[in-house]
C-alpha cells in the first residue's frame, strides 16, 4: 500500500464525509442507485466473464483436472472467442440485475433507517448493513434466475451431456422454453436465492467494512481512495464466493441438467453427496476466486465513479 500512496492521493475520489461508509449513500435517489448499479454490473461482466465460464464448466463436468486444464481445453476447442461464450446474456442482463441489486441494497438501508428512526446522515451499524445486503438479493433473484439459466446453458454448450449448441441467448431461451415450458426459464430460482442471500450479506458487509478501514488509513478526510475502492470491492467479491460457491454448484447442476432430471435443489444435493462426496460442492472454486477480485473491483469502481458523476450532474 505504501508504494502507491502518492498516486493514491492524486487520484482520490472526492465524496462527502458522511457518505464514506456506504456504497450507495442513504441520501441517494433510487434512480441513481439503479443506474450506478447497472453500470457497475456491466464493468463486472466485461472484467470477469472468461473465468466465470471456466467456473461453470468445472462445476458441470468431471473431465477437467484443474482450472488450468479447463482453460487449456476450452481454448483449444473454442479459441479466444470461446472464452466469451455466453457473455451476451449476462452483459445484457447485467444492467437490470445489478441495477436492481444496488437499488435493493439502498431500499434495505432505508428500511433499517425507518425501523430504527435514523436520519439520512446517521451511520448504519454492521448488523443493519448486513440486513440491507441480504435484502438486496430478494428482488434481484426475480431477474437473476432466468439470466443465470440461459448463461449456464450457453456456457456448457457442447461440453454438456446433451451436446446441444445454441446460437445465442435468444436461441437458448427458446430452446429451454420448447423443452420445458416458460417455467423452465426459472428453474433454479430457489437455488439462486439460497446462494445470493448469504452471498450478498458477505458481499456488501465486507465491502463496507474493508472500504471504511482502508479509507481511514490511506485517504484524507472527505475522500475515498480508488485503491481502497478496488481493494474493498475485490475482497468483497471473494467473501461473497467463499459463502456462495456450494449453493452455486447446486444451482449450476440443476440449471444445466436435462429437463426432468431433478425435482429440485435438494435432489441435486443428495445425489451429489452420494456419488461425488462433499468435495464436489467446491468445484469451480479456483476460477470463481480468480474472477472475484478483478470483476468485483471493476464493479464497485464503476458504481462509485458513476455515482459521483451523477451527483455532480444533478
Amino acid at each position: 500500500m505504501s508504494a502507491t500512496k502518492v498516486s493514491d492521493t492524486a487520484l482520490a475520489v472526492s465524496i462527502p464525509e458522511e457518505k464514506q461508509s456506504k456504497a450507495i449513500p442513504s441520501g441517494t435517489s433510487g434512480v441513481k442507485s439503479f443506474l450506478s448499479g447497472g453500470f457497475g454490473g456491466m464493468c463486472l461482466v466485461l472484467a470477469g466473464h472468461p473465468l466465470d465460464l471456466l467456473k461453470v464448466r468445472m462445476q458441470t463436468s468431471t473431465e477437467y483436472k484443474s482450472t488450468l486444464d479447463c482453460f487449456r481445453k476450452t481454448l483449444a476447442e473454442n479459441g479466444v472467442r470461446g472464452m466469451y461464450c455466453g457473455m451476451a446474456a449476462p452483459l445484457v442482463g447485467a444492467t437490470p440485475v445489478f441495477a436492481i441489486c444496488f437499488w435493493g441494497y439502498d431500499m434495505g438501508q432505508k428500511i433499517m433507517r425507518s425501523a430504527y428512526n435514523l436520519s439520512p446522515t446517521d451511520k448504519l451499524s454492521t448488523n443493519q448493513i448486513l440486513f440491507a445486503g441480504g435484502f438486496s438479493a430478494i428482488p434481484t433473484t426475480a431477474v437473476m434466475a432466468p439470466m443465470e439459466r440461459i448463461k449456464c446453458t450457453l456456457q456448457v454448450g457442447s461440453a454438456s451431456a446433451t451436446g446441444v449448441v445454441y446460437k445465442g441467448p435468444a436461441d437458448a431461451a427458446m430452446g429451454i422454453i420448447r423443452t420445458g415450458g416458460i417455467t423452465s426459464l426459472f428453474k433454479g430460482t430457489c437455488a439462486t436465492l439460497l446462494r445470493d442471500v448469504p452471498g450478498s450479506v458477505a458481499y456488501f458487509g465486507a465491502y463496507e467494512l474493508i472500504k471504511k478501514s482502508l479509507t481511514n488509513q490511506s485517504a484524507g478526510q472527505g475522500s475515498i481512495s480508488p485503491v481502497a475502492i478496488v481493494t474493498a470491492g475485490g475482497l468483497a467479491g471473494m467473501a461473497n464466493w467463499t459463502v456462495a460457491i456450494p449453493p452455486d454448484v447446486l444451482k449450476s447442476r440443476l440449471q444445466t441438467a436435462p429437463e426432468g432430471r431433478y425435482t429440485g435443489v435438494r435432489q441435486v444435493f443428495v445425489e451429489m453427496m452420494r456419488t461425488e462426496g462433499p468435495g464436489a460442492l467446491f468445484r469451480g472454486m479456483g476460477p470463481a476466486m480468480l474472477r472475484a477480485f478483478p470483476a468485483n473491483a471493476a464493479c464497485f469502481l464503476g458504481v462509485e465513479i458513476s455515482l459521483q458523476l451523477m451527483n455532480k450532474a444533478w
